[in-house]
């Protein structure tokens, strides 16, 4: 029997050749545990040191690097985790990335609503450990009696094992946490198709598994833990600290042991009961400190979501205010709390280019940013009353208007920078040079338009809209000449083409 990496989903098989495969049973978390040792050890063979081959393992995620240190020490401990932070900060697309890490294919006994091991059935230490639901110790008992059940008398070869991938509803469920998130939603259902076919409401075979169930052998995912209610909070510890489930109306109690994943924004902390909360690790999810990471994210994203162009200067103006409105307001606040967040981030450059685009422009403008930012922020505001909106709409249209000019400044300065001393080599004749032919084409379109077709005209700006094309990728839409003239419109209205030490992507505002 190959390795289950090896094992393509469908493969069939019996409990008999597992057993005769040594096939290892684990639970999810040693699943998980193994998982990730065996990805970072192929991070290390390809030459990553420790910090990038952590960092690699959450491809969709930028977080500070201790927190990245953090979820896979408590992870590869065995741990169960709680994320907590302000809204927005990225814990819920964290837990996404834990998902897509976790291993997903198992070895299943055919037909188990609940993913049972097939050695479960045939050998009694992994009983002990993975005892077998109800369900299969009624199918493969005597008679059907489960009291007869035993797995000395169970023939390992009448045992049917399936090979899957785990996902939604099979080894994976996702819990949105509410007030009306009662312990059924976690514990099942009673199906009234099988009702009818069984006659016995008690029956195990009657029920429709729920989320803890559908759980089982996977990961479970609980955003916003501290809003679900008490008495459902305690159906899911026991099944932490059992890794059992026992439904309301059922007289037996079926498996339910996986990794659990929780988020909470820091109002609802208080919320989460302390038996629960003493069996889940703690872990802050904050928003980045530094600039560069921030600008990650937005890169991660834009690319997909904007269908004209934001130039880089005005992208990354977009991140100070946030980053400057991060530093000045309180996201304790629940009224503006959202209004720094990584969600809000995403947003500026969508909004921008959709202004840009309602406008008649391929190529967003400094107004539009402003517009950009002003719709952005605005719309992460509570509206608790007309009044309270339009206090804090006032907020958000003063900030921006006493952030935008200086970020723009700074952002246009890195941009000139980084041109002037990795392409011109600090040469203060070339940049002069430049900034003359510049300033002769960039409101020129006719000169412009002749001079893209001519290569032996404006050498110094030809090299200077190819550096823009090549690093911004502006699209099909947008000449390199144009795009050369736009961001030069931008440099020389905010950068004055002069470079300092304070020049510095992470240099706070």
């Amino acid at each position: 029997m190959p390795n289950a990496v090896e094992v393509a989903p469908g493969t069939r098989s019996t409990a008999a050749e597992l057993r005769k495969a040594q096939v290892r049973v684990e639970s999810p978390g040693e699943a998980f545990r193994s998982e990730i040792l065996r990805q970072l050890d192929g991070f290390r063979a390809k030459g990553l040191d420790r910090p990038t081959a952590i960092r690699a393992l959450f491809p969709h995620t930028v977080l500070p690097e201790s927190t990245y240190e953090d979820v896979v020490a408590s992870l590869v401990s065995g741990a169960h985790v709680l994320f907590f932070g302000p809204s927005g900060a990225g814990k819920t697309s964290l837990a996404k990335d834990l998902w897509d890490l976790y291993p997903k294919g198992a070895w299943v006994v055919e037909g188990c609503p609940v993913l049972d091991h097939p050695l479960s059935l045939v050998d009694a230490a992994t009983a002990e450990r993975f005892p077998p639901c109800p369900i299969c110790t009624r199918r493969f008992a005597p008679g059907g009696d489960p009291s007869l059940f035993d797995t000395a008398r169970v023939d390992p070869a009448k045992v049917p094992a399936q090979f899957i991938h785990l996902r939604e509803g099979f080894g994976f469920a996702r819990l949105q946490g509410s007030s009306e998130v009662f312990p059924d939603h976690l514990t099942g259902n009673i199906n009234l198709r099988k009702l009818e076919e069984v006659g016995d409401p008690m029956s195990p075979l009657v029920l429709e598994p729920g989320k803890l169930l559908q759980a089982n052998r996977g990961f479970l995912l609980v955003d916003e833990i501290g809003k679900l209610p008490l008495g459902t909070q305690n159906v899911l510890l026991q099944a932490l600290q059992e890794g059992t489930v026992t439904p309301a109306k059922s007289r037996e109690s079926f498996p339910g042991s996986f990794v659990a994943v929780g988020t909470s924004n820091l109002s609802d902390l208080d919320n989460i009961n302390d038996p629960l909360s003493d069996r889940l690790t703690s872990l802050h999810v904050g928003y980045n400190d530094h600039h560069a990471d921030n600008r990650r994210i937005v890169a991660l994203a834009r690319d997909h979501d904007l269908h004209g162009w934001v130039p880089e200067i005005l992208t990354d103006a977009g991140v100070r205010v946030i980053e400057a409105w991060r530093l000045r307001m309180s996201d304790d606040n629940p009224d503006i709390g959202e209004v720094g967040s990584n969600r809000t981030l995403l947003d500026v450059a969508a909004r921008t280019d959709a202004i840009a685009l309602l406008a008649g422009r391929s190529v967003a403008t400094f107004p539009d940013l402003r517009a950009g930012l002003v719709h952005a922020m605005r719309g992460r505001l509570r509206a608790r009353s007309g009044e309270s909106f339009r206090q804090n709409e006032k907020r958000v249209i003063d900030f921006v208007d006493q952030y935008l000019g200086p970020s723009v400044k700074r952002s246009a300065g890195v941009y000139w920078c980084r041109y002037f001393r990795d392409s011109l080599k600090a040469s203060a004749s070339e940049g002069e040079a430049l900034v003359g032919e510049g300033r002769r084409l960039k409101d020129d379109a006719a000169l412009l338009r002749q001079s893209a077709s001519d290569p032996t005209v404006f050498p110094r700006f030809r090299a200077f809209a190819r550096y823009v094309t090549e690093r911004e990728r502006p699209g099909e839409g947008v000449a390199p000449f144009d795009a050369g003239a736009s961001v030069f419109r931008l440099l020389d209205e905010h950068s004055l083409f002069a470079c300092s030490n304070e020049d510095d992507d992470d240099a706070p505002l």
